[in-house]
């Protein structure tokens, strides 16, 4: 199963862009995204766990499309500061126990920065993590490219832990583009490469990640995808270029390349982007 989406749903620059502006009386950003995702990441989850009433607000929202699966960040003190306080792994897992409990729960994406590199201090701080949060599918994005070495991949198989395969602005030892499989979860998260910005301080969250992919660029990801599909139970697809609604259009055009068809995608997106042409059609799937 390929599942593919976007890296958060709540910005403020997609509406009238990826959502209708002004928005109807009622209208759930969530519910809306279900009519053209199969899946969707919580990002929130990474600046702190989630309060399962949110979480079970998130599950309603989604009951019109049975194959949607979220998956979640985990929470910055574990993967950055790696200095969680006493009570963040219990408020974590309860926070997302309704995902679980509703079966739309696809994996837990513990995402480190690139200072995290591959030693055995931080192998074993890893298994330490992959002991506290066991009980959920797992997977690893990581930034350097030290960890891409063949005995890596052993090592976080025997943990049971996915890894996640990502495109990234390419710098000295970056981790590059593959199709790994060290799990039965496959993993891809596309962040733009958007070179000027990736690494410049000053630089605004919208600003590292403002990358429209063009269709070339798409291509060999298409064929990644097909290849971790075939070595694992559940694929993911995540487009993390979020600024103005540069993600949504990926994602669509990704869907409609791996079903070879024309696909349903946001009336306003279809304005915004011409890319779109000959990628969708014209109504959500009901």
């Amino acid at each position: 199963m390929i599942r593919i989406g976007t890296a958060g749903w709540k910005y403020k620059d997609w509406d009238g862009i990826v959502y209708p502006k002004p928005k109807p009386r009622g209208f759930n950003e969530l519910s809306y995204l279900a009519q053209y995702f199969t899946a969707v990441e919580i990002n929130s989850s990474y600046y702190g766990p989630p309060k399962a009433a949110a979480a079970k607000r998130w599950v309603d929202s989604v009951s019109g499309n049975g194959l949607l699966q979220f998956t979640a960040k985990l929470f910055h003190s574990f993967t950055h500061e790696r200095k969680p306080a006493p009570n963040d792994e219990k408020e974590f897992k309860e926070g997302i126990a309704p995902l679980i409990e509703g079966g739309r729960f696809g994996a837990l994406l513990l995402q480190f920065p690139w200072s995290f590199r591959n030693s055995p201090e931080n192998q074993e701080y890893l298994a330490g993590l992959q002991r506290r949060f066991r009980e959920y599918p797992l997977v690893l994005e990581v930034r350097h490219g030290s960890w891409t070495e063949p005995e890596t991949f052993d090592f976080l198989a025997e943990l049971d832990i996915g890894l996640c395969n990502i495109d990234q602005p390419l710098f000295g030892r970056s981790i590059k583009p593959g199709a790994e499989a060290t799990s039965a979860i496959g993993y891809i998260r596309l962040h733009g490469r958007n070179y000027k910005t990736w690494f410049a301080e000053s630089a605004t969250v919208r600003e590292r990640y403002d990358y429209l992919y063009p269709v070339q660029e798409l291509d060999p990801w298409v064929d990644r995808t097909i290849e971790i599909s075939r070595k694992t139970k559940d694929t993911y697809v995540m487009s993390n270029n979020h600024n103005l609604g540069k993600a949504a259009v990926n994602a669509i055009q990704l869907t409609s390349i791996l079903k070879s068809h024309p696909v349903p995608a946001p009336p306003t997106l279809v304005a915004h982007y011409p890319e779109l042409e000959g990628f969708v059609t014209t109504a959500p799937d009901r």
